[in-house]
């Protein structure tokens, strides 16, 4: 199997090309939901404390 890969990698003009490149959106994509998951628990965090705030304010 493995080498049915690489005989396929070594026919194919700009074969390296397009795994670069696929790794290179892989990792990108992997960085945005990463930096969306870190934004969205940030906002959580902000509106919980928020609400909180004016649970309490209204208890009062």
């Amino acid at each position: 199997m493995l080498d049915f890969i690489k005989r396929r990698l070594k026919s194919d003009k700009g074969a390296i090309d397009k795994i670069l490149v696929t790794l290179l959106l892989v990792v990108i994509g992997v960085a945005g939901v990463m930096g969306l998951n870190t934004w969205m628990d940030t906002q959580k965090n902000k509106m919980t404390v928020k609400a909180d705030e004016t649970i309490d304010t209204v208890i009062k």
